[in-house]
């Protein structure tokens, strides 16, 4: 690693305060992502902001929304009785996330301020019609994923929580890779009144998004059925060693079927 200062501040306000004094600070949430790429001296922040102590951390209810703290671990989230009341299909993700040692480790809020387009909670997210809560404003999940590792965060701005809808009718299913557990496609899928949102995340290389026709015919009839000769462009699909574009497209089109089936 590079040399760098370390804080961890008591708040929310200290943390802000203290991302403000560097131009190159990062913050470290649960360090999954940050601390492997500065290890392999692919990233050199000169500052390091902790927010462990900054009281980001759990889960409650609001109404019909579970409001998730951005400190909060996959674990914790995969745990929780009211995560498993109110929106089973999000415990569901996220006791899928990684191993046991990442779960315990990683946070909701470093994933979707990360937002991999490999990782699972922006998928969530995106269908579920979640709410961003910053240390300035709220941001609809539609507005807040802006392409592969690109948000809608500011510079100094923090995610301090993550507001999802009560959702039952939901489904997250996702062809892992076998060693990062990593989703080369997942689906997340939910059916809310008649709108149904499908999200589809490590796929496309633009990260993250919405599968508006496969949306389409399921808002008619809420059937993996409905989904016969549908097919994903495999123009927008990744492609490396894992799999191709082509290899990829066809995915969508299975996981998108078994989340619906699921749901």
């Amino acid at each position: 690693m590079y040399t760098f200062t370390y804080s961890a501040p008591a708040s929310v306000r200290g943390a802000a305060n203290s991302l403000a004094k560097s131009a190159d600070a990062k913050i470290l949430a649960g360090g999954q992502t940050l601390l492997p790429t500065m290890k392999q001296r692919l990233a050199n922040p000169g500052a390091i902001v902790d927010l462990r102590k900054a009281g980001l951390s759990g889960i409650e209810q609001k109404g019909r929304n579970v409001v998730i703290g951005a400190m909060t671990t996959h674990a914790t989230v995969a745990a929780s009785a009211v995560v498993g009341e109110l929106v089973p299909a999000l415990a569901h993700l996220a006791n899928g996330i990684g191993d046991p040692a990442v779960r315990n480790r990683g946070t909701i809020g470093g994933s979707v301020a990360n937002n991999d387009p490999s990782a699972d909670y922006p998928s969530a997210c995106l269908a579920l019609g979640a709410t961003i809560h910053t240390n300035k404003r709220k941001i609809a999940a539609a507005d807040f994923f802006t392409g592969m590792f690109s948000t809608a965060l500011e510079d100094g701005e923090i995610i301090t929580k993550i507001s999802f809808p009560a959702t039952k009718r939901a489904a997250y299913v996702k062809f892992p890779n076998p060693a990062s557990r990593y989703a080369m496609v997942g689906v997340f899928v939910a059916k809310r009144g008649r709108a149904v949102s499908v999200a589809v995340t490590g796929a496309s290389s633009g990260g993250v998004f919405r599968w508006t026709k496969a949306e389409e015919a399921l808002s008619k009839r809420f059937a993996s059925k409905s989904l016969d000769g549908l097919a994903a462009d495999p123009k927008m699909m990744l492609s490396d060693i894992h799999g191709s574009a082509d290899y990829r497209a066809h995915l969508v089109g299975v996981m998108t079927r078994r989340a619906v089936e699921a749901a």
